[in-house]
């Protein structure tokens, strides 16, 4: 199969039909591009069918504790930005 493709290939080179042969390689290119396209998102459903999703509680239950910790850590940051600004308020 190989050897036929080069005897095809030369016979092309030599009959100067390589313009052809560039148009037949875009066109082979543009017919496997939806494919190359779908591919990737075909592989990216059958893993999240894989996926174990949690119950509504834990969800929640989850939802709920990591807005806790923000706004702990927002307070914490807003007090050590108080402080810093009192801080260069007594130095200036």
């Amino acid at each position: 199969m190989a050897e036929e493709n080069k005897k095809v290939e030369k016979e092309a080179k030599a009959s100067g039909k390589t313009e052809t042969s560039k148009w037949n390689k875009f066109v082979a290119w543009c017919k496997r591009l939806p494919k190359r396209i779908a591919t990737p998102f075909k592989n990216m459903w059958y893993e999240l069918k894989k996926v174990s999703w949690p119950s509504k509680h834990k969800l929640i239950v989850c939802s709920v504790i990591v807005l806790v910790f923000m706004l702990c850590m927002g307070v914490v940051i807003g007090l050590f930005d108080m402080g810093a600004s009192a801080l260069i308020r007594l130095l200036a």
